[in-house]
């Protein structure tokens, strides 16, 4: 068992980044396989958000702009000043470094080019396995972070509370490369597990999608389960690795 799990992580270290650079790199995330015009449309197909309403307006894109980057991710509010997003978005690696937190800004609610609200990191939680006076781990369910807001922004625009419990279906909501100035959720797509707190799942997710909240309906409302890690296209569609909420430690 060790031995598979080994054999499919490396699988995974093949696979992309799921960090927004504004270039042509998503295009083969875009193909199925070999079909490039099914893989784009099962994007396109992704409904628009009204990102200014509530609960979308509490996701939103985590900014980074530098001499020799420009990126995007998503991040969803889990409180008043914590936004929960993947940890390679937080980390430059051209440069070699962890973006220091005063670069980076959350755009709540960003739509074409207009937010809710915005507010700058003033610091960011990272796993004990990563090390921010090191290089960047690779390690699967070391891929989350969690930006802390200089400006308590969910107070006024909302939050998503994490689930307090595994699930077998969801959707993402975030900016895909193809679309991102707009807020676009996918269709329930089923979810299983994937070694120690990960999960994973066919999901016509993309660059610029990192980061973004698996979401669940829950009794209780809306509920983040996951945060999109990395993706990999195939024949059957989009595979794509969430690090389970069970395994952050939220502040």
């Amino acid at each position: 068992m060790r031995w598979l799990v080994l054999c499919v992580a490396f699988l995974w270290s093949q696979a992309v980044w799921a960090e927004g650079q504004f270039s042509e790199n998503w295009s083969a995330v875009c193909r199925l396989g070999t079909d490039t015009s099914a893989g784009c449309q099962d994007i396109r197909a992704r409904e628009i958000l009204d990102a200014s309403e509530a609960p979308w307006r509490a996701i939103g894109r985590v900014n980074y702009a530098g001499r020799d980057q420009r990126s995007h991710c998503t991040g969803v509010l889990i409180s008043e000043n914590h936004v929960l997003t993947a940890a390679h978005c937080l980390y430059n690696r051209s440069r070699k470094r962890w973006i220091s937190p005063e670069s980076i800004l959350f755009a709540a609610g960003y739509q074409r080019g207009e937010a809710v609200s915005v507010a700058r990191a003033d610091d960011y939680v990272l796993p004990a396995g990563q090390d921010v006076s090191a290089g960047f781990s690779d390690q699967p369910d070391l891929d989350w972070a969690i930006l802390v807001l200089d400006t308590p922004i969910g107070a006024d625009v909302g939050f998503v509370k994490p689930a307090d419990q595994e699930v077998q279906a969801g959707f993402v909501a975030g900016y895909p490369g193809l679309r991102p100035h707009v807020l676009s959720q996918t269709e329930i797509c089923a979810i299983g597990p994937y070694a120690d707190q990960m999960l994973r799942g066919i999901c016509p997710v993309m660059m610029g999608d990192s980061g973004a909240p698996l979401l669940v309906n829950t009794s209780d409302g809306l509920r983040v389960a996951g945060v999109l890690s990395r993706i990999a296209p195939t024949p059957e569609g989009i595979d794509a690795l969430f690090v389970s909420v069970l395994g952050v430690q939220v502040p």
